[in-house]
């Protein structure tokens, strides 16, 4: 058994491990936070995209010894009333169908505006390009940064 310590959203954390799992399911499996989704398990997909010390991180692809002394926000704390900027475009742009990679593809969209503020809309889809969605809801993922850039 392993004692890890590291800040979710805000607070800090230790949590009892045996052997090294992956970020991913000591925040949904220990921390009960379960709006970080997983998809492919391959970091291939992007449903499981949270911050690591603010940059964008696959948490299906982290060992939690990664993530040891971190700050991990996940979508949970990226607004503490959901009503960060995205949030709101998304809902007000209609984005999700299924709902199922939204998380991911918010968490993602946030490190892009929070280095580039302004992209262009090549900006947009190159940095947005690892994140999938099944039902195909890329224009509106792309209208609802743009709104908020």
């Amino acid at each position: 058994m392993t004692q890890v310590a590291f800040i979710v959203n805000g607070k800090p954390v230790s949590v009892d491990v045996t052997g090294e799992p992956r970020l991913l399911w000591v925040i949904r499996d220990h921390l009960k936070l379960t709006g970080t989704k997983f998809g492919c398990g391959a970091g291939l997909c992007g449903a499981c995209t949270v911050h690591i010390d603010g940059k964008a991180a696959r948490s299906c692809q982290v060992d939690i010894s990664q993530a040891a002394g971190k700050r991990v926000t996940t979508i949970e704390g990226l607004s503490p009333d959901s009503d960060h900027p995205l949030q709101r475009a998304w809902v007000a742009m209609q984005v999700p169908q299924c709902g199922y990679c939204q998380s991911g593809q918010i968490m993602q969209a946030a490190e892009l505006l929070a280095n580039n503020p302004k992209p262009s809309r090549q900006d947009i889809v190159r940095h947005m390009d690892g994140n999938l969605c099944r039902c195909g809801t890329y224009p509106h993922i792309i209208a609802a940064i743009q709104s908020v850039a």
